[in-house]
């Protein structure tokens, strides 16, 4: 007769399986390419940024090298959204989704852990990535720029709450769609492209529209030049897109089959 098993805890089903999606998202050579991709974006943008400021022949007093921890995030965020929803969509590219739910057939552990440790790799990286900017643009254009900390204080918050709604969509709408290139498509027309573009239309409509699209609300908090938008109506429409895209992959994960 055997005795009885105990049953495991949650805490420990969802620390193993957290330890699990870190293993695997640092041993894929993709992360370190989307990773590698941010980098260059970004300090790129830093250097070039820090080096025509040096090189002005009249150059603005004051002038922050925190402002390059900021502005290149709107291009550069893209390398590491792509990282954590590549982190969902790649298993079930491969089939590999069904052992997985094998491995962890507790389906709201696995949404959990694919959620946590992605969106907090791509936050985490993504506020480093803004201080080595703000570093790199300070010794490009040293003595013009400043690298206060009280300003550094305003700004690394702003884009880590940035990165941290932004991979929450991605992964979202990683699990709802399913498929990375669908989703790359999706998350760089709403981060990026229709806010853009339907703010240059010139039509109130269209304004409208592009106020409540996520891209708009990181904007503003990043650079300051969405019109109609307060940093309050910004913090809840990324809030409101991290949350809505999130409530609709865990649907579709537990209401459909994974290999489907």
């Amino acid at each position: 007769m055997t005795a009885p098993t105990a049953p495991v805890r949650v805490g420990r089903v969802f620390a193993r399986a957290c330890a699990a999606e870190w293993t695997r998202l640092w041993t894929v050579k993709a992360t370190w390419w989307f990773l590698a991709g941010s980098a260059a974006v970004m300090l790129g943008i830093a250097a070039i940024a820090g080096a025509e400021t040096a090189a002005s022949p009249d150059p603005s007093p004051g002038g922050s090298a925190w402002t390059a921890a900021s502005v290149p995030v709107l291009p550069g965020q893209f390398g590491l959204l792509a990282l954590a929803l590549a982190a969902v969509t790649s298993d079930y590219a491969t089939g590999g989704i069904v052992p997985t739910l094998q491995w962890t057939p507790r389906r709201g552990v696995l949404f959990l852990a694919r959620t946590a440790v992605p969106v907090a790799v791509a936050t985490v990286l993504g506020v480093l990535l803004a201080l080595a900017a703000a570093g790199t643009a300070f010794a490009t254009a040293r003595p013009v720029l400043d690298l206060t900390l009280e300003r550094g204080a305003e700004v690394l918050p702003a884009v880590a709450f940035v990165f941290a709604a932004g991979s929450a969509v991605a992964v979202g709408l990683g699990f709802l769609l399913r498929n990375t290139a669908g989703t790359l498509v999706a998350v760089f027309l709403l981060m990026l492209v229709l806010p853009l573009v339907l703010q240059n239309f010139g039509q109130e409509w269209a304004s409208a529209i592009a106020r409540v699209l996520p891209g708009s609300g990181a904007a503003f908090l990043l650079i300051g030049e969405m019109p109609g938008m307060t940093r309050t109506s910004s913090v809840v429409t990324l809030l409101a897109w991290a949350g809505g895209a999130l409530l609709l992959g865990w649907l579709r994960l537990a209401r459909d089959d994974a290999n489907r």
